[in-house]
């Protein structure tokens, strides 16, 4: 028998929670408690397991541009143009602040420059064209990870510093229109990674293809802050800082249920970022981390770290905090705390796939409240065969190579919700095992445990799940630590291993119910 792995399926059985658990110590956020209703005006200072200083707002010069009703807009009925040269005539000034008043706007896209509040005043209503030609001439972007020339965003700064947009105003996406449809082909198809940036011209003229628009894309910026702002109806992903240093998302309402890759705030291969009091609903990822993706992403080697996202609220949507799957250039240092995910499908989703590359390390989250309809918490390392095609198998193990992605020092406690599907599942890579995981000080009602394949160094503490199927599976999982943990179950059951009866230096178990273990050898893997 190997003492190196474990590929076993565990049973609890159902015993009255011991009484060394105790859930109730730590306060976990309700709706109540967070979201833009719950903002404070001042931020509060940042605590995190990793250095990172208390952003501070930006100030503006005094002067102050406002956008009339007289000859605003064009033939076109648009305000583009008009609004546009306040802002750039107040940029060239040195700065200030440009507002958008009360009353309904039309525009295309509109591209903020340094030292510029944009404001949006309450009652403010701005709708967005949807003709691809309001959005030209091409600009650079990522459009799912990848570098391209494109629509860029409804709203876009390239290599701006110190700006804002804020107000009580909404900016609601296009109703209909080229620039809402979601183009047959994948961006992996399509995008040459190994042609130059400069060529790489998806702007829908002259038959070449187009990709949807974000609806706020900042890309390598420095000093951006985004506060109180309604996005609604969004073609793509909402609010996407790309390349960023310092940038400031919080107070912010996105409603994109029904959009297509309608995520919420997309933080991608930025660094030193706060999202903080907004609210979410979509059908998509609500928060997500993002560093590029496949060869194209290591080639820019830009990580997404330093991030802290607290106080945020979800409704509906994939993942409530979801890392990939876009991990090329590598997440690390997020921390994420003071949360309430409401109706999705994962509370936490992390995902790759074995050409993606990079992957997420020193990532932590605490004090989580959750309902999701599937797994509370979800490793996807192998993605899909629709993306992938046979490497979503997870066998053979294939050679470790610069695109083999990775997740590691991985902490999670203080969860309190419930789920449909496991506690915890991993779907690790045989070659690239999910690595350090930890769970500890969380309360779970769910259909299923722990279910966990390809892992090194799982501990699971001070923990109880009340579950209708109390099995806890491990397949090729190594160094397993179950200490006080509980699992109150419709039925009992013993131990059973389907493969390889593990050394006891792999599995621990300490002050469990049941405080024992039975094996019964099985044929299979899983």
């Amino acid at each position: 028998m190997s003492s190196r792995s474990i590929a076993g399926v565990l049973l609890l059985a159902a015993l009255p929670l011991p009484a060394s658990i105790d859930a109730g110590e730590v306060a976990i956020p309700t709706a109540a408690d967070v979201g833009p209703a719950a903002m404070p005006v001042e931020l509060q200072p940042i605590a995190a397991p990793f250095e990172m200083a208390t952003p501070q707002r930006p100030t503006f010069p005094d002067r102050v541009a406002t956008l009339g009703a007289d000859g605003a807009a064009n033939a076109s009925g648009l305000a583009t143009t008009a609004l546009q040269r306040l802002i750039d005539e107040t940029s060239a000034a040195g700065g200030g602040t440009v507002v958008v008043p009360a009353g309904h706007w039309r525009c295309g896209r509109i591209v903020l420059r340094s030292h510029v509040n944009l404001h949006f005043a309450d009652g403010a209503v701005v709708h967005f064209s949807g003709r691809v030609e309001d959005y030209l001439p091409p600009v650079f972007t990522r459009y799912e990870g990848l570098e391209i020339m494109g629509l860029g965003g409804l709203v876009y700064a390239h290599q701006a510093e110190d700006f804002a947009i804020t107000g009580a105003g909404q900016l609601i996406g296009p109703d209909d229109g080229p620039v809402r449809e979601a183009r047959q082909g994948l961006s992996d198809q399509l995008v040459d990674p190994q042609s130059p940036v400069a060529e790489r011209v998806f702007d829908g003229q002259q038959g070449r293809h187009y990709f949807r628009p974000y609806f706020i894309t900042l890309v390598d910026c420095r000093g951006a802050w985004v506060e109180g702002v309604s996005l609604r109806h969004g073609p793509m992903w909402n609010i996407v800082p790309i390349m960023c240093d310092g940038v400031v998302v919080r107070g912010v309402t996105i409603h994109s249920r029904g959009v297509v890759n309608g995520d919420g705030v997309d933080v991608e291969s930025s660094r030193n970022v706060l999202v903080e009091y907004c609210a979410v609903n979509t059908g998509d990822d609500c928060y997500a981390l993002k560093a590029g993706r496949n060869a194209d992403g290591v080639r820019t080697g830009r990580p997404v770290e330093n991030v802290v996202m607290r106080h945020n609220y979800a409704a509906g949507g994939i993942g409530g905090v979801t890392c990939g799957s876009e991990t090329a250039g590598g997440i690390r240092r997020v921390h994420v705390h003071d949360c309430v995910f409401d109706d999705v499908r994962f509370a936490l989703y992390f995902k790759t796939r074995r050409p993606r590359g990079g992957g997420g390390e020193d990532l932590s989250f605490e004090r989580i409240r959750f309902k999701s309809s599937d797994h509370a918490i979800f490793f996807d390392m192998l993605g899909s065969p629709l993306y992938v095609g046979e490497l979503a198998n997870r066998l053979p193990p294939r050679p470790v190579t610069p695109l083999t992605p990775y997740y590691r020092r991985i902490t999670m406690q203080d969860l309190q919700g419930a789920s449909g599907g496991y506690a915890l599942k991993v779907k690790g890579i045989p070659e690239s095992p999910a690595t350090d995981l930890t769970l500890r000080d969380a309360e779970m009602v769910s259909r299923g445990t722990f279910h966990l394949t390809d892992a090194i160094g799982l501990t699971v503490a001070n923990t109880r799940v009340k579950a209708g199927d109390p099995t806890i599976a491990l397949t090729n999982v190594t160094r397993a630590t179950f200490n006080r943990v509980a699992v109150d179950a419709e039925y009992d059951a013993q131990f059973v291993l389907v493969a390889d009866e593990p050394s006891a230096s792999d599995l621990t178990m300490s002050h469990c119910q049941p405080p024992r273990k039975e094996w019964t050898p099985m044929n299979g893997d899983r």
